[in-house]
């Protein structure tokens, strides 16, 4: 007879999860002990840096992951990414060891004494077999949730002593719908609404790119002749930037952002929270005058919407629907011209110059040199906050799933991301250059995961752009009106010696000149590579 064991791999291997991400701990090892030679098994040094990385390999994959941790102190050091992962909606099966079923009562040392509530409320669902012969049906249970809409984290507690029981029940594989159709008698009153607009505005979120529906969603803004903003802070670009109706970025701020939609009488989101906000800054919902229809797969992302009618659906089809369904408008198409499009906070306009080959840089001449020395599918991965304004206005996305950072505000996602992310391009087979923007205190969140894309020998470029602060706290203290904050200046980092210290490359790149060839080199290394730029500091301006 079958062990629970081999019953679980087998079903594993049917899933297609032949990838196990984990940092294997005495709780993991009776799982992982013989591990078959066809799955391939991705150490991380954290558990933080392991969700994430699966995270990363999952969005590319467009499939779900397997997370192996340990036990309760390893889901209790995931759960700072494990935030990212479940705002980005990603399917991740995330598991831990558990102690020996006969010391549970005991609550002995490693123990998880409370293994369905510990990853509340980061999950969808979370469960610790009552039997070990359950072991593979709580496997196949967990894949099926983490898949169905909205999609995203799932928790398995798991006894060490499980395994190799025998495995006595019979597991069929099933398979689940990924989306939600919209409901036809609320898209006919939606259809109708858009129609009836004198001026409609569409707000696209990062729900569009998960569903590859950068088509669809083209194609409606065109037969509406509507401009089109991205929702706050999306982490997944949900509209080509270099299309005419493309107006920008909407800010996060409350007042801000219904100051940006004025003048629209009907407010059209798909794909996004209504609205993701911070920090506070006072003001309508909405302008005095506007109606707002949203769209989300997600029912308690529309129940908990302050304002505006909602239509429960996946994001790609409810676009496809409501492009057959509204007449197109004759009006002249909106046309957005890149001098008038808004990044979130619009840099000032000294830093615009041109880079110097032989001078500091400023964070947008960096930007600006590393786009012009980057090959066309190079993907970014982004998580130097207080550049962010400066990224986006030198580089527009102009391609899909090109593009990601963690939808949470949680430092320390996006490093181990991107590693995933180079992982799965390689596994894919399809290798585009993989470019992570990391700032200097990012870095320090995640940089062990420097050594799994060493070890793996991943062509990983990241770039640290060194201002030895927290550029980004400053500038909520000026905000928020709180002087002499302590802990917000960083000396003595030195990012390129840490990259080292983990078996990558590391160099410091001081100009423009030194960026380039830095760049070059880097492409061409079997291996990541960390180029550390020094920047002036720069406080960006908030609102």
């Amino acid at each position: 007879m079958r062990t629970v064991r081999e019953a679980t791999f087998d079903l594993l291997r049917e899933l297609g999860l032949t990838t196990v991400f984990g940092n294997p701990g005495s709780t993991e090892e009776t799982f992982l002990q013989n591990f078959p030679g066809d799955f391939q098994y991705v150490l991380g040094l954290h558990e933080a840096s392991v969700v994430a990385a699966a995270d990363g390999y999952a969005q590319i994959t467009r499939g779900p992951a397997l997370v192996n941790v340990h036990t309760a102190a390893g889901i209790s050091n995931a759960m700072g990414t494990l935030i990212s992962s479940a705002q980005n909606k990603t399917p991740l099966i995330v598991t831990a060891g558990q102690q020996t079923r006969e010391m549970l009562l005991l609550e002995p040392w490693l123990v998880n004494p409370q293994p369905e509530v510990l990853a509340q409320p980061w999950v969808k669902w979370s469960y610790q077999p009552q039997r070990p012969q359950d072991v593979p049906a709580a496997f196949m249970r967990a894949y099926a949730v983490a898949l169905q809409p909205p999609a995203g984290p799932v928790f398995l507690s798991l006894p060490l002593d499980d395994w190799d029981a025998p495995a006595t029940v019979p597991t069929a594989v099933r398979s689940v719908g990924r989306r939600v159709g919209p409901d036809p008698e609320r898209l006919a009153e939606f259809a109708a609404a858009i129609a009836d607009a004198a001026h409609p505005v569409l707000i696209f979120g990062s729900d569009i790119a998960r569903a590859d529906a950068w088509g669809p969603a083209v194609a409606l803004a065109e037969r509406l002749g509507a401009p089109v903003w991205a929702a706050p802070s999306s982490e997944r670009p949900p509209f080509p930037e270099d299309h005419p109706l493309y107006a920008g970025g909407l800010p996060f701020a409350q007042g801000l952002l219904s100051q940006r939609l004025t003048g629209h009488d009907l407010i059209v989101v798909v794909g996004a929270p209504v609205f993701r906000y911070y920090p506070w800054i006072p003001g309508e919902y909405i302008p005095a005058g506007s109606r707002l229809l949203h769209i989300t797969d997600d029912p308690a992302e529309a129940g908990r919407a302050p304002v505006g009618d909602s239509l429960v659906a996946d994001a790609g089809l409810a676009l496809e629907a409501l492009t057959a369904t509204v007449p197109a408008r004759t009006t002249q198409a909106t046309v957005i011209t890149q001098a008038h499009r808004l990044a979130p906070h619009p840099p000032a306009e000294a830093e615009i110059t041109d880079p110097t080959d032989d001078g500091p840089l400023t964070p947008r001449q960096l930007f600006r040199v590393l786009r012009a020395a980057a090959p066309a599918d190079t993907v970014i991965v982004q998580e130097s906050p207080s550049n962010l304004a400066d990224l986006h206005a030198e580089w527009e996305i102009t391609r899909p799933d090109s593009y990601f950072a963690m939808a949470s505000g949680a430092l320390g996602w996006d490093l181990p991301a991107a590693v995933g992310i180079a992982l799965a391009e390689r596994d894919l087979g399809r290798n585009r250059p993989v470019l992570a923007v990391i700032g200097d205190g990012s870095l320090q969140f995640s940089s062990q995961a420097l050594y799994t894309a060493a070890q793996h020998r991943l062509p990983l470029v990241v770039v640290v752009p060194n201002n030895r602060e927290y550029g980004i706290l400053k500038a909520f203290a000026v905000l928020e009106k709180s002087p002499d904050v302590p802990g917000l200046d960083l000396p003595g980092l030195k990012p390129a010696l840490l990259a080292q210290s983990y078996g990558a490359a590391g160099v410091v790149a001081e100009t423009a000149a030194q960026v380039r060839a830095a760049l070059a080199e880097a492409w061409e290394r079997k291996g990541p590579t960390v180029i550390e730029v020094p920047t002036d500091p720069t406080v960006p301006n908030l609102v």
